[in-house]
């Protein structure tokens, strides 16, 4: 069974950070591209982040640029992002998300968890 669960999210002033984790199980992590999406109440779901199946290659949504870093630990099948010099306009729900095009596409999404920035 695929799980791909979220956590660290939470309620941060402007210019605080945040650490989110995805914890994932069921599949093969390391065959998988792994990516970050938020979505924004009212908003489409936009791409975060992605990092590639052993972590070398990487890429940012422009809007995060410079303040968010995507990484994995394949050795522990969890992903992160780690979220700096946080804006009021990355208020959103976080969600993983993982891909394949080994063996047949596949995609898998996770829950999500809920980040506020805030006063």
């Amino acid at each position: 069974q695929v799980q791909l669960v979220e956590s660290g999210g939470g309620l941060v002033q402007p210019g605080g950070s945040l650490r989110l984790s995805c914890a994932a199980s069921g599949f093969t992590f390391s065959s998988y591209a792994m990516s970050w999406y938020r979505q924004a109440p009212g908003k489409e779901r936009e791409l975060v982040a992605v990092i590639s199946g052993f972590g070398a290659s990487t890429n940012y949504g422009d809007s995060v640029k410079g303040r968010f870093t995507i990484s994995r630990d394949n050795r522990k099948n969890t992903m992160y992002l780690q979220m700096n010099s946080l804006k009021p306009e990355d208020t959103a729900v976080y969600y993983c998300n993982a891909h394949t095009v080994v063996g047949g596409t596949r995609m898998y999404w996770g829950q999500g968890t809920q980040v506020t920035v805030s006063s």
